[in-house]
């Protein structure tokens, strides 16, 4: 059972041009401990950010933008707006090339295509093994996020097009090699849920047939932020992996005293 989150004060304005900001202060560790407020942050990609947006975002103190969008990606939804004094690193989770045919279905097709490669659960399964792939296959990326959290790279915002998937499995990364524990991570990943939070569907056709119900369901898990796609996620660390602990020192190369750099810069107290 997921259990509740702490109501600790939290930064997460209305922001007009970023969808899915938050701060990932307050989560709690096995230990006892608590996510620092203001060290983590997690938002959809900031090319639409507003003036507004962008000052808020500055005031925050960032070090180190992430932005784990390909090229593609940032084709379609642009490049993210300059922070004055903040690092922008680029950190692809996913190949440019990988399902180009299919996102191109996906905004293009007509309801019969959309039927033949979403319908009868295909959507799902498609996110669910994204999240494996990415687990499995990003292990250098994953680590080199890790490295730059524990050295300086904080305060820290990741972001992808949505602020869910890549996004998403890189803060659940960050987390679990902190001690966050799982319910946590997947109740603060279901949040991407909340309507005001959702990635804008972008569709070719812009006509009430392209934009139908069925259309909007089809393609839904595409969009959905789902318990099922983070566990397929976990469940490929403990499949190829075993253990968390050895995921994190095997898999990604994290020494011990690199997770006790990451515990001192993202959380508060001590254990």
């Amino acid at each position: 059972m997921t259990q509740q989150l702490p109501q600790v004060p939290s930064t997460e304005p209305e922001l007009a041009g970023v969808r899915n900001f938050r701060d990932v202060g307050g989560l709690p560790t096995a230990d006892g401990r608590r996510v620092r407020q203001g060290r983590l942050f997690r938002s959809g990609h900031l090319a639409q950010a507003t003036a507004a947006d962008a000052a808020f975002l500055s005031s925050l103190g960032l070090h180190t933008v992430f932005d784990f969008r390909n090229a593609a990606d940032q084709a379609l939804d642009g490049q993210d707006v300059e922070l004055p004094g903040v690092r922008n690193v680029n950190i692809p989770l996913t190949d440019p090339a990988d399902g180009s045919e299919f996102w191109k279905m996906v905004r293009d097709g007509n309801l019969g295509e959309l039927r033949e490669i979403l319908g009868d659960g295909r959507a799902a399964a498609r996110m669910a093994a994204s999240y494996r792939s990415i687990v499995r296959d990003r292990t250098t990326e994953h680590s080199r996020v890790l490295h730059a959290l524990a050295e300086d790279s904080v305060p820290a915002l990741m972001h992808c097009a949505a602020g869910k998937d890549r996004a998403g499995l890189s803060i659940a990364v960050s987390l679990l090699a902190v001690g966050v524990e799982r319910d946590a991570i997947e109740a603060d990943y279901l949040k991407s849920n909340d309507p005001r939070r959702r990635y804008r569907v972008k569709r070719g056709d812009e006509s009430a047939a392209a934009q139908s119900p069925e259309v909007m369901e089809l393609l839904s898990p595409l969009f959905e932020a789902r318990a099922a796609y983070l566990d397929a996620g976990f469940a490929t660390i403990e499949e190829f992996w075993g253990t968390t602990d050895r995921y994190l020192t095997e898999g990604l190369k994290i020494a011990p005293e690199t997770r006790e750099k990451l515990r001192a810069r993202l959380l508060d107290g001590t254990a």
